[in-house]
């Protein structure tokens, strides 16, 4: 699914529209995006009744996404400096994942709003796209924790190299 393994770098295409129906179809990255990838893994906690992932399970891989996304582009000093709170999470599910499939999540990051910041996360699967999600985050400043405008700097690193 990547293009480059190592940075977890990929090809990009156009960003998703925020009306509820072009959600409907699948995010696309635009092509000044960077896109990210992180391999998932499923454990026999995260199966449910219904013998499939649970949706609190999508929940955490949104984050653990964006989270790596961040740590993979940013060191230590940066990290500590500033931090990201998410104020909102909203997921389109395709398709269930079972124990045993092999699943990776590409993520981006949208246009930089004052303080706020949307990500992008597909959820792919074996047999394609299992689930989307959008994730609003705000960038706080690490000590205070008060919001702080997203600084230029800070948006490159999530440019295609």
């Amino acid at each position: 699914m990547s293009d480059d393994a190592s940075s977890g770098a990929v090809s990009a295409a156009p960003e998703p529209s925020s009306s509820p129906r072009e959600r409907q179809r699948a995010f696309a990255p635009p092509a000044d995006r960077e896109v990210f990838e992180l391999p998932l893994w499923i454990s026999a906690e995260d199966i449910d009744a219904n013998n499939h992932v649970n949706n609190v399970v999508y929940v955490r891989w949104l984050q653990d996404a964006g989270t790596a996304h961040w740590n993979a582009r940013f060191d230590e000093a940066v990290r500590e400096a500033w931090s990201w709170v998410c104020v909102r999470h909203e997921i389109d599910y395709r398709r269930p994942l079972t124990l045993g499939d092999a699943v990776a999540a590409r993520t981006w990051v949208g246009q930089p709003q004052g303080a706020r910041f949307s990500r992008f996360v597909l959820i792919e699967g074996p047999d394609g796209l299992c689930a989307q999600g959008k994730s609003d985050w705000v960038l706080v400043d690490g000590k205070t924790m008060r919001p702080a405008r997203i600084p230029r700097w800070m948006v490159d690193p999530f440019r295609p190299k």
